[in-house]
């Protein structure tokens, strides 16, 4: 790979889980991965929301994720399994009291 896109992408332990990251930065490679790929947010606008970060970097996020898919992918899907552990142990409050107020408030049945 490229020095300069390695050179713009960096791992740390305490940054954003380990995951990588736009040096100097907290936005993930997978972040611009979904905005740019899945979303249809385009480099220009990715910048104009997030100004520290240019568009060479942008690319270079996009370039080192081609280039290491499976290995974010699998971060992407632990990431999603740890969420949904997370919400199988603590449900939502607001769900629950949409789910007491679907309940049937008729005190004479039953």
């Amino acid at each position: 790979m490229n020095h300069a896109i390695i050179s713009q992408i960096q791992s740390q332990p305490g940054v954003c889980g380990g995951k990588p990251c736009i040096a100097g930065t907290r936005v993930r490679v997978q972040d611009i991965y979904v905005w740019h790929e899945l979303q249809s947010v385009s480099a220009d606008q990715i910048v104009s929301r997030f100004p520290q970060i240019t568009l060479a970097s942008v690319y270079s996020a996009l370039a080192f994720y081609w280039e290491h898919r499976d290995e974010v992918q699998h971060q992407m899907q632990e990431e999603s399994a740890f969420v949904e552990t997370l919400k199988k142990r603590s449900p939502s409050p607001l769900a629950q009291k949409m789910v007491s107020q679907e309940a049937p408030q008729d005190p004479l049945s039953s």
